[in-house]
């Protein structure tokens, strides 16, 4: 499976968003990505974007970070949109790399018609980016089911049903969903995920968003279209860019950082201070130099 993933970074379209991308960095970062690339740790090479899919390898050790943090042992990987499966097999990768380098353990679960695109209903799915019938994995679905772990599972069939009975078997809390539903229509059934009891996610869920990153994608269609009907929706949970995530990497012209956004659940737990004195946190006291 690695071999085939890093043949298709040999793809021109591939290189040509390495070169704009990499080539207007320092030249220490990228001689140091270069020795992280064959002697550094996991968590090192995601720091270096020197895994695949850069953005879910991101998403889902800041995730394992967090998780750490209140004490959460196993977490559930979510994608919608999973086609022919190389997103989803590439989540199992990454995920089991970050079980080494930080003991969290991993659910991997995935939504997809199975039948590919459906129909768009109007506008605001882009008829003019997508055909009916796109992404079917037809006869490969087999050979797809065959290659996924034990900890991974996919739910074909229409969102709506699939999410119902997925809500009654996913039994770890959520923390990273990708979208990658290209339609608005479908994107908001998807945001349905995000409607469950405040426990059943971290209080911040890393999200990626696929279908958000070309010239024309704007909030009236598309997927940004369905994080504003969400945002508008929804009261205690809103779905926001991660904050100055650019200054904070080392590669600050990724085009992956502008797919990266937060979940916030706001009537979760962790989000009092109640939550804090049960912990055993104490109050910051500031020190002065001048003093």
């Amino acid at each position: 499976m690695q071999n085939k993933i890093w043949k298709k970074l040999l793809q021109r379209r591939i290189i040509r968003r390495i070169y704009l991308e990499r080539m207007g960095e320092p030249l220490i970062y990228n001689l140091a990505s270069a020795y992280i690339f064959l002697f550094g740790s996991v968590r090192q090479k995601i720091e270096y974007d020197c895994i695949p899919r850069n953005g879910y390898a991101y998403c889902i050790l800041a995730a394992a970070d967090a998780a750490k943090k209140h004490g959460i042992g196993r977490l559930t990987l979510i994608e919608f949109g999973v086609a022919a499966g190389a997103g989803l097999l590439n989540i199992c990768s990454i995920a089991t790399q970050v079980t080494g380098e930080t003991g969290v353990e991993f659910d991997i679960v995935g939504f997809d018609s199975g039948e590919g695109m459906p129909p768009p209903v109007d506008y605001r799915d882009h008829p003019e980016k997508y055909f009916t019938g796109d992404y079917f994995i037809g006869e490969k679905k087999a050979a797809l089911l065959d290659l996924l772990p034990s900890n991974a599972k996919i739910y074909y069939g229409a969102i709506a049903d699939t999410l119902k009975q997925a809500e009654t078997e996913i039994d770890s809390v959520i923390g990273f969903i990708a979208i990658d539903v290209d339609y608005f229509s479908s994107t908001r059934e998807s945001l349905r995920v995000l409607d469950w009891d405040p426990s059943r996610y971290l209080s911040s869920v890393l999200m990626y968003f696929d279908d958000v990153q070309e010239a024309d994608d704007n909030e009236y269609c598309g997927e940004l279209l369905a994080i504003k009907d969400f945002n508008q929706r929804s009261e205690m949970r809103k779905i926001t860019p991660v904050n100055y995530l650019s200054k904070l990497r080392f590669f600050k012209n990724a085009f992956w950082h502008g797919q990266i956004y937060y979940a916030h659940v706001f009537d979760h737990r962790f989000r009092s201070n109640e939550y804090n004195k049960a912990r055993g946190r104490k109050p910051t006291f500031l020190t002065n130099p001048y003093l």
